[in-house]
């Protein structure tokens, strides 16, 4: 049972470091919504989520006023599109991608998630079509977000999908150009995804899970910032006792939050996911907590160990406070979406291949990094192709949200405004990568993946 009195102790965390509900998502359950008719099963899609979550957003305003908990973000995840409608037989899904969007609008959630496509050992023709549906659908609606997972460490890398990912990011690109490519920051291409992770883009409701659920994301960078603080120069036994107890007490609150939320609307809670996720906002940085180990400026030698003792500090802590600790659960290190990271990246200390060797110690991977316009299809397959391969052979989760900024190059600013923040284009290997992605096939899961 949760004691109430034990989040008293976060009112300095929620007043004055950042710290909030980054989400409550609801899942849904879309399966029984396939149709032989491509329009009755667009209607079924809608009728269904506004149905369901008809009271989510007064629910998360509700609980934010009575504890006063900040609640940013209220959203859904659904069952991944291409399941859903491979029984319309029908060539494009744009039309239920537009569904989506009008129930996002009618329910005020701020997205929607699981316009997705679960590839990794082989293309079905209705995950082609959803594939293929992805730039028109992401350049017409505002609140849809969409994933491909292209690999897992039981079945390998799918390199055919990944290299139509390539191509379909820079389709994305031009359909968006008029945004900075916007559309492609709704977009995720995920090794080992998750079925219940409350985070967009990435989010779908797996098919393991049951017709309803509550996720919730919690967040506070600026709150282990802050704690730091107090131990300068300490040692690093120090440092992770910190960030463990400083996880505890917002991970407790976290659960606090979803139980409530999960009681008043009638569904299940799911899990917590306690990810420590930055925004462009002053003081809410993971990349000023590394810094405040005493790199002088994220990126530098020593990052990749600072972050992999945030992360392990974070899910010690985090497991302790709640039994169903879940999604994806670590350190975010989205380029565009924190203030420190957009600095170092300014600086020229965080480059691609710094932030791919961080991807390896923290949760999901190359996030929210702005590439130049005219860089080829294949050689974002093949960044894709190299962070895949970290979360299979590391049996985790990573992913990818890259954006060819079409019409800029390296130094200039994307601007996507909000959450999602402003990108410096950074350079990537001129190299080519062509012939390697060309040969298609699988890349084979590794030994120990053979555990039956």
């Amino acid at each position: 049972m949760l004691n109430t009195g034990e989040i008293l102790q976060t009112i300095e965390m929620l007043d004055q470091q950042h710290l909030d509900i980054r989400t409550i998502t609801m899942g849904i359950n879309l399966l029984d919504c396939a149709d032989a008719d491509l329009d009755i099963c667009a209607e079924k899609i809608h009728e269904k989520i506004t149905r369901m979550a008809k009271d989510l957003v007064k629910t998360g305003e509700d609980i934010q006023s009575e504890f006063g908990i900040p609640i940013v973000n209220k959203r859904i995840s659904v069952t991944p599109i291409s399941l859903v409608a491979a029984s319309t037989g029908a060539d494009d899904y744009v039309k239920i991608a537009l569904a989506l969007e009008q129930a996002a609008q009618d329910t005020g959630v701020n997205f929607i998630g699981g316009f997705s496509a679960l590839v990794h050992k082989g293309m079905t023709a209705s995950d082609r079509v959803l594939i293929n549906s992805l730039p028109k659908a992401l350049s017409l609606t505002e609140h849809i977000c969409a994933s491909v997972n292209v690999a897992t460490t039981r079945a390998g890398i799918n390199m055919d999908a990944v290299g139509l990912m390539g191509e379909t990011i820079i389709r994305i690109a031009e359909e968006t150009a008029d945004r900075d490519s916007l559309g492609c920051a709704k977009l995720t291409v995920f090794a080992n995804a998750v079925e219940d992770n409350p985070f967009m883009a990435g989010a779908f409701h797996g098919t393991g899970e049951g017709d309803a659920v509550i996720n919730v994301g919690v967040s506070g960078p600026g709150v282990i910032h802050h704690a730091l603080r107090s131990i300068k120069g300490k040692r690093f036994d120090d440092v992770s006792e910190v960030i463990k107890k400083t996880a505890f007490k917002i991970t407790r609150m976290g659960e606090l939050v979803a139980q409530e939320a999960a009681r008043r609307l009638n569904v299940p809670f799911g899990i917590v996911d306690l990810s420590l996720a930055p925004t462009p906002a002053i003081g809410d940085s993971v990349a000023r907590i590394l810094e405040e180990m005493g790199l002088e400026t994220c990126g530098t030698h020593g990052t990749t160990a600072a972050l992999a003792l945030l992360n392990d500090a974070v899910k010690k802590g985090g497991v302790m406070a709640s039994s169903h600790v879940g999604g994806l659960s670590g350190a975010f290190i989205p380029v565009s979406e924190d203030e420190g990271m957009i600095a170092a990246s300014q600086k020229g200390v965080l480059n691609m291949d710094k932030l791919e060797a961080m991807t390896c110690v923290c949760s999901v991977g190359l996030d929210m990094i702005a590439v130049p316009g005219d860089t080829d299809a294949s050689t974002i397959a093949a960044i894709m192709a190299d962070e895949a391969a970290i979360g299979v052979i590391n049996n985790k989760t990573t992913a990818c949200r890259l954006i060819p900024v079409i019409g800029k190059g390296v130094g200039e600013v994307a601007v996507f405004g909000g959450l999602l923040g402003t990108a410096p284009v950074i350079p990537v290997h001129k190299e080519s990568s062509r012939d390697f992605i060309a040969r298609g096939g699988r890349i084979p899961a590794p030994l120990h993946s053979l555990r039956n």
